[in-house]
């Protein structure tokens, strides 16, 4: 036995602890949010943080650089802004079939991509998600370049008006924690250990009898189901869906924002959401600048802080301990 003290609290030794300690923090941050930015922008980074949190699924624990991920979550995005607006399904229903069409398109790319690995993957995810972009843009029910809107955003459950920005902002809060729980309960249950396995030696995961192509594309499967979870949300949020959400541009933001919180941390995808949507909220006006400072922050995190905002300031903590 080393004899040193741990870094973390004795309370937060089970995983279970720690996942209920998010749940609870994160439920009370959400609560405090609207508070100190306004209900649309409080929802934007409630959104992107749960995309954010399904990309480092991905990413973070199972080692794996997508670069489509865009495809979800504006597949998902269209199909709801599409069901609700054109078909009259109720808000529930709509974000319900959007997260099952990304779903369906996640096993589908993932058991072409997983495959190969490295930059092989990473290319065919974006052929393939570029694929889908160009698909959008000549479909009927799409309106193309235009987008759907969707206009007022109806009732849940053909009860509860999601008119007022208020009540429009629980149920997203509630969408956000539920999706935060699924990817968390995912990596620290026995499937999250063998993604670990997977992502820190592959081969040695095989030897151990592991079909680890099929953790892959299960793992993929649940990362673009959550995703597009995100993407339907926003389609409702938003009162809208265009090719900006399936452009791939969205996956290099949902990328980015893992980078600045912190790769396979369960906080940092959050943090770096609400990073860069509080920026882009501040910059909206300045145009091109946006490219360059988001450029900028991805060459200075690559560079100078890899392990993002969360991961360092939890390396901090441990060697203060320590």
């Amino acid at each position: 036995m080393s004899g040193k003290p741990s870094s973390t609290p004795a309370w937060l030794a089970s995983p279970r602890a720690r996942e209920l300690a998010y749940l609870v923090g994160l439920a009370a941050a959400g609560a405090l949010l609207p508070l100190v930015v306004y209900p649309t922008l409080a929802m934007k980074i409630l959104y992107f943080g749960l995309f954010a949190c399904a990309y480092n699924l991905l990413f973070g624990y199972l080692g794996l650089l997508a670069f489509g991920h865009a495809a979800f979550f504006g597949l998902a995005s269209y199909v709801c802004a599409h069901l609700v607006t054109v078909v009259g399904l109720t808000p529930e229903l709509g974000i319900l079939a959007g997260t099952a069409a990304a779903a369906a398109l996640g096993a589908v790319i993932g058991w072409l991509a997983i495959k190969r690995t490295g930059l092989y993957f990473a290319m065919i995810t974006l052929a393939l998600a570029q694929v889908v972009y160009f698909y959008l843009v000549q479909a009927p029910w799409s309106m193309g370049e235009d987008g759907i809107q969707t206009g007022p955003r109806g009732k849940l459950f053909g009860v509860i008006s999601l008119a007022d920005n208020t009540s429009m902002y629980v149920v997203t809060l509630v969408i956000f924690l539920a999706g935060f729980a699924i990817v968390n309960r995912a990596v620290n249950s026995p499937f999250g250990e063998v993604l670990t396995a997977i992502r820190d030696n592959e081969p040695r995961a095989v030897s151990l009898g592991y079909d680890t192509r099929r953790f892959k594309l299960l793992a993929f499967t649940l990362s673009a189901a959550i995703s597009g979870l995100a993407g339907a949300t926003k389609a409702i949020v938003l009162q809208l869906a265009n090719l900006g959400d399936v452009h791939f541009s969205m996956s290099g933001e949902v990328l980015l924002a893992v980078l600045i919180g912190g790769i396979g941390t369960a906080l940092g995808p959050i943090v770096g959401a609400a990073v860069l949507m509080t920026m882009f909220d501040a910059l909206a006006k300045t145009g091109a600048w946006v490219q360059a400072i988001q450029g900028a922050l991805f060459v200075g995190f690559v560079l100078l802080l890899r392990s993002g905002v969360v991961g360092t300031l939890s390396g901090l903590f441990a060697r203060k301990t320590r």
